[in-house]
Formats: C-alpha cells, structure tokens, sequence
C-alpha cells in the first residue's frame, strides 16, 4: 500500500572549514527495502550507524512480509506466539486510523495485494470480480483483536500487512535513540518519510515534496519545499508502484471497501503531523478518502496538515490543507 520513495530532504552534505560551535554529521545506509539518511548536530558518534541498523534490523524482524522468519509472516502464517511491544503497538495505532477514517485505512489487506500483484509474487493478470469478492470477506481489520497484549485472528484467513505504517514508526523509533543519546538537533528520513527535531545551524531544516512522475523511474525533482521542526512527515502517492495490465494502469492504493486499486485524481498525499507512524498511516487513507473528505477530516483533526498534488484536465494542481484556512 505504500510508494517507493516520494519524498526527499532539502539537504546537501557539506564539509565544513574552521571553527563552529557544532558538528554537522551524516551518513547513510539501506533498510527496509529503501535507503536511509540521517544527520545530527553535535559531537560526532562514530558508532551511530551501527545503532540506527541494529534498531532498523528489529523493525525489519518485526513486520517484514518478505522475511519469512519474522513475527508477522509468523503470524500470517497461523502460529501462536506472543507478539513484542513494537508489534502491538501498531496494531493498535493501525486500529485507531482504521475506526477514524472508516477503514479507508486497513491492516488486513495483505490478501489483496498479493491478489493485484504487488506483495511477494508478481502477477500479470488482473483478478476477477468473483476472486476480490471472496476475498475482501476476510480484509478488515476488525477481525483482528489485541486483548492483554495477546492478538486474536477473528477468521484464520486474515493476513496483515504494515507496510503503509512500519517505516513511519521504524523513523521514530530512529529518532527516539537520537533523543535518548541526548541529540536534540537531527532529521531522520527513510524512504521518503521524515522526522525533524531541533534546527539545523539555528534555522528549521526544509524539506520537499516530489514532482509527480509519467513513469516509476522518473526523476526526483521538488516543486515545493517547507520547514519542518519537531514534526513529521510522510507521503503516499500512486506514480511509483502500480502495474499496467492491457493499457490500464492499476496502483498499489488499493480501497479495503472494494477490493481494487483506488480511481482517483489525487497523485500523491503529504501529511505532517506530530510522529512520523501517525503521518504514514494518514497519508495512505488520505489517498483512498480523495481531496473532499481529506479537507474535513483535517478540520476535525487540527494536529494534521496536508499537502495534496492532482491532476486536472492533465496539470498538475497542488493544494494545501491547513486547520486555519479550513476553519476561518
């Protein structure tokens, strides 16, 4: 459910002359399935990078549906086990975004995707009416339940996917060791999604949102760009991750209530919100709620802001959706 990486940091790796009262450090590295970056300001810990892949090893341990050993392929697989903390975390942050947004947003939809070719095995045929609706019978997330830190599947059918939450979570989970390392300073991104604390050389570090593509592999280019500080972003969009079957184009926004890739005019969803798990779970329901609903469901929900690119008689449009401008 969730694109390739859409999203990029405005930030360009320096190498600094003469003195300054803290040190710009950066590195990167993969993860995930994607690349990572991260910079921090103040003294440099050269073991850094081994502490962000050994926190980004357990995420991947935890919610990986290609690594066949973790707890979730473990889980979708039928056994019984206690899940960790990181596990039932999510389920319940995924649960609340469900019941929100009316299961625009949905765990369950592994089924699915594997159906339309986007999970483990590829396809290159397109499921038939009769196939989709057996198979949402068992998509929704309600038939999974944590009761004391115990997960019960309601129909042995269910299989969950965490795809369009966990590399929200495994960014703040980054930056909960930055914090715990005493690092106030620093932006983490992973794949697109971001958290930024602090300033970077007294100013808000920027970041941009990504012009739409024709194609998966088009260039990354930013039409806008805007400061983040002790906030998080990510972003969803349909322009990187789809198939094309008999000249028609099918994206990995899939909607839980039909089964299908979702038709819309909305190319990509930007949400910034307070943790970085909260704006991936949004910016993927965002793309199935459409423009209308996104706007009230943010005047609702005033902690979230949005950025939203379309397409409009073949231009692309952008709109922002800010609390204030909704309710003046």
């Amino acid at each position: 459910m969730k694109s390739h990486t859409i999203l990029f940091l405005g930030i360009m790796l320096l190498t600094f002359a003469g003195c300054r009262q803290e040190q710009l450090n950066s590195f990167e590295g993969r993860a995930l399935g994607t690349i990572y970056h991260i910079t921090y300001m103040g003294a440099h810990d050269p073991q850094m990078p081994a502490r962000v892949d050994s926190v980004l090893q357990e995420i991947n341990a935890t919610f990986s549906v290609f690594d066949t050993n973790s707890q979730l392929s473990r889980i979708n697989r039928g056994e019984e086990l206690e899940p960790n903390a990181d596990l039932i975390h999510i389920i319940r942050k995924a649960h609340l975004v469900s019941a929100l947004t009316n299961g625009a947003f949905d765990c369950t939809c592994q089924p699915l995707i594997e159906l339309w070719g986007f999970g483990r095995e590829q396809t290159t045929t397109s499921p038939t009416p009769e196939t989709i609706d057996s198979v949402r019978k068992f998509v929704n997330y309600r038939l999974v339940v944590i009761e004391s830190d115990l997960l019960t599947k309601r129909d042995e059918r269910v299989q969950l996917n965490f795809n369009a939450i966990a590399k929200g979570y495994a960014v703040d989970k980054v930056a909960e060791l930055l914090k715990h390392l005493g690092y106030k300073d620093f932006i983490v991104e992973i794949g697109g999604e971001v958290v930024a604390a602090g300033l970077k050389n007294g100013k808000p570090w920027k970041v941009g949102i990504q012009v739409p593509t024709e194609t998966a592999d088009g260039p990354v280019e930013s039409n806008h760009q805007f400061e983040l500080t002790d906030k998080a972003v990510a972003t969803s969009g349909n322009y990187r991750n789809y198939r094309e079957r008999d000249g028609v184009r099918y994206t990995h926004i899939l909607n839980p209530a039909t089964g299908r890739p979702e038709e819309t005019n909305l190319l990509s969803v930007t949400v910034i919100a307070p943790d970085c798990t909260t704006a991936d779970a949004f910016a993927t329901a965002f793309m199935v709620l459409g423009r209308t609903n996104t706007a009230k469901f943010i005047h609702l929900h005033p902690e979230l802001e949005a950025w939203l690119i379309y397409d409009e008689n073949g231009q692309y449009k952008t709109e922002h959706i800010e609390p204030k401008q909704i309710m003046d």
